[in-house]
């Protein structure tokens, strides 16, 4: 009798335990939520209702006046441009050699694995720092060019061994089988390994675009010309100085004159998170498949 009563008390306690739990959870996720749902309702908020003061939790009238304002400023739409061509470029000029790289050191034919993968490692370990990259992109002439933004970056050694761990997985016979039917080392790449690492590069591929896509650090030290600035130099300037960072013959009509600058700032910060926003759903499903379930499936 005295053991069953222990289990109930275990029991019981073992519920109380997983509600608060959750509801400690719970209310972590909205404290950490709500600045970007705060956000989010100033950037739609009327100038007149967001003047008034106070914490505003829901705007009584939605208004898109603040994002007319952003969409329709030249640096905003130049600085956005800017950071798609090197989410977009960069992305793919990363995966390519990342994946490019991984398959050849997966490969156990290659000479000299060995020491570059001892390389690459200490590439993990050891990072040169600012000045001597500065002086990097300084001696190859890329210094106020987007290519620096893109080149330093290109890679990463810790990506390059996980990619690796990927292609190690898949079976040696299908790059035999592939050879047989007269396939190159290139062609087994694109044909066979590739596809069978659909998941990987999806998963990679989103890392190597929020990373250039938030490009902030590397455009301060090498970009002298604003017209090249990403989208996350215009934000800085835009918390700094509203209508430095936007300027005045961005405005449509003299009306728009009057919306708050910290409305502007929202719909700002709003629209340039919303990219990736968007493309992580579609590449979120891709995150829990391994390389061989997706090609056992197909």
């Amino acid at each position: 009798m005295t053991s069953i009563n222990n289990r109930i008390r275990i029991s019981l306690s073992d519920r109380v335990f997983r509600v608060s739990n959750i509801a400690f959870l719970i209310i972590l996720g909205l404290v950490c939520l709500f600045p970007f749902y705060y956000v989010l309702v100033v950037s739609f908020a009327t100038p007149v209702e967001y003047r008034q003061g106070g914490l505003m939790l829901w705007p009584h009238d939605w208004t898109l006046v603040s994002y007319r304002y952003i969409l329709a400023t030249p640096s905003f739409i130049r600085a956005a441009g800017v950071s798609l061509f090197l989410a977009v470029v960069g992305t793919v000029a990363s995966l390519v050699v990342t994946s490019s790289l991984a398959y050849g050191l997966s490969r156990k034919r290659l000479k000299g694995r060995k020491l570059v993968l001892l390389l690459i490692l200490i590439t993990t370990l050891f990072n040169p720092g600012i000045i001597p990259g500065y002086l990097v992109v300084k001696e190859l002439g890329m210094i106020n060019s987007l290519t620096s933004l893109i080149l330093p970056v290109l890679t990463s050694g810790w990506y390059v061994l996980l990619m690796k761990g990927f292609f190690d997985s898949i079976p040696a016979s299908l790059e035999e089988s592939a050879r047989i039917d007269g396939c190159n080392d290139v062609s087994v790449w694109f044909r066979i390994i590739l596809p069978l690492s659909l998941s990987s590069l999806a998963a990679f591929g989103l890392f190597y675009a929020v990373a250039y896509w938030n490009t902030f650090f590397s455009a301060v030290l090498f970009i002298n010309d604003a017209e090249k600035w990403p989208l996350q130099i215009f934000l800085q300037n835009l918390l700094i100085d509203s209508s430095t960072a936007l300027g005045v013959d961005s405005l449509v009509d003299m009306d728009m004159q009057n919306i708050p600058a910290d409305t502007k700032k929202m719909a700002a910060i709003v629209l340039s998170t919303l990219p990736i926003l968007m493309v992580y759903p579609f590449l979120q499903k891709h995150f829990a498949k391994g390389t061989m379930v997706g090609s056992v499936k197909e």
